[in-house]
């Protein structure tokens, strides 16, 4: 029985890693394929509604002439944008805080940017998409929509 001891712990030690690498690889293969996420996210946005030029109107709101530096403290940026919400009550609750809630939010952010990364479209795409996330967050209610960069220059001291 001794000299049986050593063998049997040997087989239940192979027995229990192949029974772990099988759970593990079946595990492996029942996870969905790396992008199916992010193409099921896509695929179930709405289509956003066409609005009208007065819908438009009523429910966009703008910020203007925001002077600040970059991350780089030679680097000043002077830029305006427009912000379009989902209805008019959540316009009006944007315009009541934009001055003190979401000029800040958007001082911050140009403060942690550099210049590079406001270059050409992607740049000013990034900046928009960062900037409606925080800017959402905050909101006391209703949603920001669409951020537009309607002026923007960039230039060194």
């Amino acid at each position: 029985m001794k000299k049986m001891l050593p063998w049997l712990i040997t087989i239940l030690l192979a027995i229990t890693l192949i029974v772990l690498a099988a759970f593990l690889l079946v595990n492996q293969m029942n996870k969905p394929a790396p992008g199916t996420e992010v193409n099921a996210a896509v695929n179930s946005v709405a289509e956003p509604e066409k609005l009208s030029v007065d819908e438009i109107v009523k429910v966009t709101s703008t910020i203007d002439d925001i002077k600040t530096n970059l991350s780089e403290p030679d680097y000043v940026v002077v830029i305006d944008f427009a912000f379009q919400l989902d209805n008019e009550v959540s316009k009006e609750a944007f315009d009541k805080i934009k001055d003190y809630k979401i000029k800040p939010i958007i001082i911050k952010t140009l403060a942690d940017t550099k210049p590079e990364e406001l270059t050409g479209a992607l740049g000013k795409d990034n900046l928009s998409s960062k900037l409606l996330n925080l800017i959402n967050k905050s909101l006391p209610e209703g949603k920001l929509i669409q951020i537009d960069i309607t002026d923007f220059i960039m230039t060194t001291i």
